[in-house]
């Protein structure tokens, strides 16, 4: 067996305890059993926005009211503690190791609730300034996790951002929406692959759905059958 360890690397190294990333006792999982079933409790969600409803509702009155233009969405957690820490040390301070065990919570968010599989996996693009400056697309790094469990493909580069916005979280609701308008495009070489296809757009949180729903409708007027949402972690309605 230590032959065997030694010849995987990773393998090896994922076998070494480490801190849990929440409570930081020493365990084999970076996000320990205790600390999962503490604070990643199954909740219902919207079928439409995963926001958090009564036992028994499928989709809230927001989206019964105004529909958004993606067809269902996804969410393993709400965006609170621990998990609103864990995804601004992911997506802010490098923490590339927080990738497996959020994603992790998505996947079996996804297998529980999302029964028909997509077609593509996409992440939501990051500027090209705002990634030279990061490094990495948190987004991306969560979406290939996903698709290689899936057995989906995934590209990091169909879906662009051909302007640089301000960052979402300073802006009221509706300036979200004025902010992000004519921001994305479809890479245009991609065009006819994305045409008729259904399509999961992935994220690290949906706070207003301003974001997805540009990049929905973005995907939709290319020609896209049906766009789908999955997101880590999902606030509360403002």
């Amino acid at each position: 067996m230590l032959t065997s360890l030694l010849l995987r690397p990773a393998a090896w190294l994922r076998a070494l305890p480490s801190q849990c990333a929440v409570c930081r006792t020493w365990q084999a999982r970076r996000v320990c059993a205790a600390c999962l079933r503490r604070f990643a409790r199954t909740v219902p969600r919207c079928v439409r926005c995963a926001i958090q409803v009564p036992e028994g509702v499928l989709t809230c009155g927001a989206c019964l009211r105004h529909p958004p233009p993606w067809t269902h969405a996804v969410a393993a957690l709400d965006h609170a503690y621990p998990w609103a820490k864990l995804v601004a040390d992911l997506k802010f301070h490098e923490r590339l190791d927080l990738v497996e065990p959020l994603a992790q919570r998505l996947l079996a968010a996804i297998r529980e609730r999302d029964a028909a599989p997509p077609e593509l996996v996409l992440p939501v693009p990051l500027s090209r300034a705002r990634l030279g400056e990061r490094g990495y697309n948190q987004a991306w790094e969560i979406a290939r996790w996903l698709a290689r469990r899936l057995g989906l493909p995934a590209h990091a580069d169909w879906l662009v951002r051909v302007r640089d916005t301000a960052q979402q979280m300073t802006l009221s609701q509706a300036q979200r929406r004025t902010n992000l308008r004519g921001a994305f495009a479809v890479e245009p070489h991609r065009l006819a692959a994305v045409h008729g296809r259904s399509i999961a757009l992935v994220d690290d949180v949906m706070t207003t759905g301003a974001t997805a729903g540009e990049l929905a409708r973005t995907l939709l007027q290319a020609g896209a059958r049906e766009v789908r949402v999955w997101i880590v972690t999902r606030t509360p309605r403002e």
